[in-house]
């Protein structure tokens, strides 16, 4: 039973409240026991029957819940380093596409690797991501869009589960864009994902929720409505990438089907804004998609100003955000989402585990959920944020375990 003691400052990131509050507790203390918070408060406080058992010393640092990224797109074969350069010298989404880059290179990158080969790749960069402080993770597919290929990416997902202690759920984007044997026949691409994908998904057990690339470029509303309409009667929760290029009616979508999340929102209208906060799905914010691809930052403040609770995520994969420093994204969204330290903290703990459906596990520091996280050298959140570094946290505890 041990006891983490001499924090200077533990923020506890609990749910109630407004975005910017999370609810720091000074000179505090944790206990738990076999992987579960059994009792947190100020360290003058702390129970007797606590006070003779195992102690551990924070080293008047802080302490922050591990950080959930709800955001990422972590199997997939091959990068795209390329599009990068091509980026800087100006070039297009659809000119980069047309000299054989985007997301379709990537899909022949991903069903060119074996399910071994593509496990060993994404193990390697979980275990990367883990040792930054990532105590949970959401993991999408789309990069298969075939039968056999999602199927093979969600697969290395739940292997992934069985074999590291990190909390990761899996999301099926099979409606990520129309594969190139379909370009012409759009219609029957749809009714594969629908009438065979979705079903084998849910047959596995593979996936938590159902997502789709919203957009002029990708699908419709209409296509979405009767996707996510498949994925509900398979138990698969609606998830978006809405609104990113165009104002196209993707938030306004999340909240008509039920969305736990809609992701990016750029370009979200203020009717979106309106609308996902009467039906209480979060807003991600993505701002490391921004920084690569030099596209328009979301403004958070407008969505939490409107109600929207914000998310904070990486949206790691190889092309349009090859990045999964977290703390990097939180500090931009700071910087340029206009959200207080404070505000991004809540939006990578709590409001992630909720956009990836756990936050009854983890995301905050609370007596029966999960012994998830960090002690950092900094002496609050804002210097943490204020003074980036490439640096891991002192210490990451992960179900009660040191990572490091």
């Amino acid at each position: 039973m041990p006891t983490l003691k001499n924090i200077s400052t533990l923020y506890t990131c609990r749910d109630e409240g407004n975005q910017s509050e999370v609810h720091p507790v000074k000179n505090a203390a944790i206990v738990w026991e076999d992987g579960e918070i059994l009792w947190t408060g100020k360290e003058s406080e702390l129970p007797a029957v606590y006070k003779a058992k195992e102690v551990l010393d924070a080293g008047a640092n802080i302490v922050i819940p591990g950080l959930v990224d709800c955001h990422t797109h972590l199997c997939f074969g091959g990068w795209r380093e390329d599009e990068f350069e091509m980026r800087i010298q100006g070039k297009s989404y659809l000119e980069i596409a047309k000299a054989g880059g985007g997301i379709l290179s990537t899909v022949t990158q991903t069903r060119a690797a074996s399910e071994d080969e593509l496990y060993e790749k994404a193990a390697g960069l979980l275990e990367e991501i883990m040792m930054t402080g990532v105590t949970s993770i959401e993991c999408k597919s789309g990069y298969g869009l075939s039968m056999e290929d999602e199927l093979k990416q969600l697969r290395v997902y739940k292997r992934l589960r069985e074999n590291y202690p990190v909390h990761l759920e899996s999301t099926f984007l099979g409606a990520h864009t129309i594969p190139s044997e379909f370009k012409n026949d759009r219609s029957s691409y749809i009714d594969l994902i629908i009438n065979e994908m979705i079903p084998k998904v849910a047959e596995e057990n593979l996936a938590s929720f159902c997502d789709i690339f919203v957009e002029d470029s990708a699908f419709s509303l209409d296509e979405a409505r009767r996707i996510f309409d498949a994925g509900k009667k398979h138990r698969l929760i609606p998830k978006l990438h809405a609104d990113q290029l165009t104002s196209g009616g993707g938030a306004e979508l999340a909240a008509e089907v039920g969305a736990v999340s809609a992701d990016h929102l750029e370009q979200i209208s203020d009717n979106g804004v309106h609308e996902m906060s009467d039906k209480g799905v979060i807003g991600v914010t993505l701002p490391l998609a921004s920084l690569y691809t030099q596209q328009p930052y979301l403004n958070c403040r407008r969505l939490v100003d409107g109600g929207v609770k914000v998310a904070v995520a990486t949206d790691f994969n190889p092309g349009s955000a090859p990045s999964y420093d977290l703390r990097l994204a939180m500090m931009l969204t700071c910087n340029h989402g206009r959200l207080t330290p404070a505000e991004a903290l809540k939006g990578a703990t709590v409001y992630a585990a909720r956009a990836m459906g756990v936050e009854k596990e983890t995301g905050s520091i609370e007596t029966g959920k999960s012994a998830d996280f960090l002690v950092l050298d900094a002496p609050s959140i804002n210097f943490w944020l204020y003074h980036h570094q490439a640096k891991k946290p002192e210490k990451i505890f992960l179900k009660g375990s040191v990572l490091a």
